[in-house]
């Protein structure tokens, strides 16, 4: 018996080669490296199978953290480090935790201005103004694209995201075409802004770009989305949109709720640009603020509900057209943030701790070493891009900043433009396009989006090449 434990304990525990550094191990090339890798690779195809499997997207990568985390604890553990693997996932959970309240957030605003008939609306009002399919792909976007450098991408998409479900409905095609054209805009939108993405911050806030010269990849971002806008609109019909039946009225609320929103935006974007704190606290605090004003929208509701005659009272209650109603029951925030996308929440936890992960195994900094010790900063730059689409380019820029490789300004606004907008290959490649594919699911998938994949390439080399061209001097 001992024999057997003194066996496994040889095959359990990490090598020689892998011992602690500064407290971190090597575990690139030990078994729980590479077992952590397959695991990894799985999870993503489960997730890519979603549309075949009727598969949640969030349970593969859970299981995947879960596992990943498991053996690096393990491996720890056998190092006699007790500390490391736990300080490491700490550090996930804080950089998992700001974007999931951001998130709730956002997506409580948004189905809260829902409730309130703010996207029915403004599909009634963009109906009536007689566009067609074409021309509100066209809106839609460039609104993405230019709202996206002042607030965010995820947020964002978000907003545009539920313009189109609203705006398309009962052509799942449209939408599908429509969200794959909102994601590339916001991403693109949000390269050029010093804090339109996560990845932009962190260059600025390390000193490495002037806030200015951020402006130089605006032409090289606006050819990123435009590139595959152009092939993709050939796609969409130029019918227009069914009307609606009756007329759509916004309820009560529904103004004070998207003034509260854009409060919030405000708040999140100042926080984080003036106060250096996290944006989370400016969503949060807005939140705090909806329901504020949700308390007193429903003691006036109680007051009103008193004092109106009994005859009014049923005759409201039995409109036949909804819109036209006056609301019963007013609005809770804490019924419209049960209604978020949990399996889109859950699914950035698992993505981040996976992720995280295999940073902490050590595979980030030996792609970010491989790529800027033997390619050049050009081709590494190119493909930090690439590599994003597959893996959040938030740890990806981080082991870039980490490993802090000479390069000359136009190298990193390249590295940043890439890391930016080379999300957009892929569904699961950004933020932006996740929230989308649990906001209009069954419309908005992974396949969907491959099916343009060529096309947003097309733009994301492009856009590389204009920048090469109109910033050749800082080169």
């Amino acid at each position: 018996m001992h024999l057997i434990w003194a066996i496994l304990l040889v095959f359990l525990s990490p090598s020689p080669v892998l011992a602690a550094n500064g407290g971190a191990l090597d575990l690139t090339k030990h078994w729980v490296g590479f077992s952590s890798l397959s695991i990894f690779f799985l999870a993503y195809l489960a997730v890519m199978g979603e549309e075949l499997l009727h598969l949640r997207k969030s349970k593969p990568v859970l299981i995947a953290a879960a596992l990943i985390w498991g053996l690096v604890g393990l491996a720890y553990a056998m190092a006699g480090n007790q500390h490391t693997a736990a300080e490491a996932v700490r550090h996930n959970l804080l950089e998992f935790s700001e974007l999931f309240l951001f998130l709730l957030a956002a997506m409580t605003f948004i189905n809260t201005m829902e409730d309130r008939g703010v996207f029915h609306a403004l599909r009634s009002w963009l109906v009536g103004q007689g566009f067609s399919l074409r021309t509100l792909f066209w809106i839609t976007g460039a609104l993405a694209f230019w709202i996206s450098p002042l607030a965010d991408n995820l947020t964002t998409a978000l907003i545009m995201g539920a313009v189109a479900l609203s705006v398309g409905a009962g052509k799942p095609k449209f939408v599908a075409i429509a969200c794959i054209n909102i994601v590339v805009a916001a991403n693109a939108g949000g390269a050029f802004s010093p804090f339109g993405d996560i990845t932009t911050l962190m260059v600025w806030q390390k000193g490495l770009v002037p806030f200015g010269d951020f402006f130089r990849l605006l032409i090289p971002s606006l050819v990123n989305w435009l590139v595959p806008a152009v092939i993709m609109s050939l796609a969409v019909e130029k019918a227009r949109p069914a009307p609606l039946p009756g007329k759509a009225f916004l309820q009560p609320g529904a103004l004070q709720v998207v003034f509260l929103f854009i409060l919030t935006i405000f708040m999140a974007v100042s926080a984080h640009n003036f106060l250096h704190l996290p944006p989370v606290l400016g969503m949060m605090g807005g939140l705090g603020l909806l329901k504020f004003y949700a308390y007193f929208h429903r003691v006036r509701h109680r007051r009103e509900i008193l004092n109106e005659p009994e005859d009014m009272l049923s005759e409201s209650n039995n409109s036949e057209n909804i819109h036209e109603a006056r609301p019963r029951i007013p609005f809770d925030p804490f019924k419209q943030l049960e209604r978020a996308e949990w399996d889109t929440l859950m699914f950035f936890y698992g993505v981040i701790l996976s992720v995280g992960g295999l940073g902490v195994i050590g595979y980030l900094g030996l792609a970010s070493t491989a790529m800027y010790g033997g390619m050049g900063a050009t081709t590494a730059n190119i493909l930090v891009g690439l590599l994003s689409s597959v893996v959040d380019n938030i740890p990806v820029m981080f082991a870039v900043l980490s490993m802090n490789p000479a390069m000359s300004q136009g190298q990193w606004l390249l590295v940043t433009l890439t890391a930016g907008v080379g999300g957009s290959l892929l569904s699961i490649g950004s933020a932006a396009g996740v929230a989308l594919m649990g906001q209009a699911r069954s419309h908005y998938t992974f396949f969907s989006h491959l099916k343009w994949t060529w096309a947003i390439a097309l733009g994301y080399f492009a856009s590389i090449g204009t920048h090469f061209l109109l910033n050749r001097g800082l080169f």
